[in-house]
């Protein structure tokens, strides 16, 4: 597929939106409307008991609080290193310091829209200090949860995230080849 042009159809501090205009294989045109927005950091805080923390916020797109993993962006679509970022997320969100960070992967958000990736962290040998949440997280909420309990939430459609199921099936797996293919934390 080839870009034949591009226009900036929206910005904000956030996110801009492109209108490109393509030429497929078989030479027919075509137009892809794509979302960029900055690559994200999500961070699955597990404790030595192997609790899972989650935070809690009104999500405005579907107009209901969801809970995720703490994850983000840096402001004014700034590319902070995702190690860094995955950092800063963590501290910002819950108020964890994390002395061990293991990359679990990546991930695309929505690949048929979104040039979106997200990095995704396991954080362990956890400290609790203070969290530093932004003007826009005033009203979320933080909690620890069991594997069984997240698992519930999933089958219930209280967690809902989809980069939070991605991250959720990626640590799954890391824990299936460090513990030889048994389930559960290494």
């Amino acid at each position: 597929m080839e870009q034949v042009s591009t226009r900036q159809v929206y910005a904000n501090s956030w996110m801009t939106v492109r209108e490109d205009a393509i030429r497929r294989p078989d030479g027919s045109a075509g137009v892809y409307g794509v979302i960029d927005k900055p690559t994200y950091a999500l961070v699955v805080p597990r404790d030595d008991a192997g609790r899972l923390h989650l935070v809690e916020q009104f999500r405005y797109p579907v107009g209901a609080r969801r809970w995720e993993f703490p994850a983000g962006t840096a402001p004014d679509r700034a590319t902070p290193h995702p190690d860094d970022l995955a950092v800063q997320e963590l501290v910002e969100e819950t108020g964890l310091v994390a002395g061990r960070m293991e990359l679990l992967g990546t991930i695309d958000v929505a690949p048929g829209m979104s040039s979106q990736r997200g990095h995704v962290y396991l954080a362990t040998e956890l400290t609790q200090g203070e969290a530093r949440r932004e003007a826009t997280e005033a009203d979320m909420r933080a909690e620890w949860f069991t594997p069984a309990e997240f698992e519930a939430m999933i089958g219930e459609g209280v967690v809902a995230d989809a980069q939070t199921l991605a991250a959720y099936a990626l640590l799954m797996l890391r824990d299936r080849a460090a513990n030889g293919g048994r389930r559960g934390p290494a």
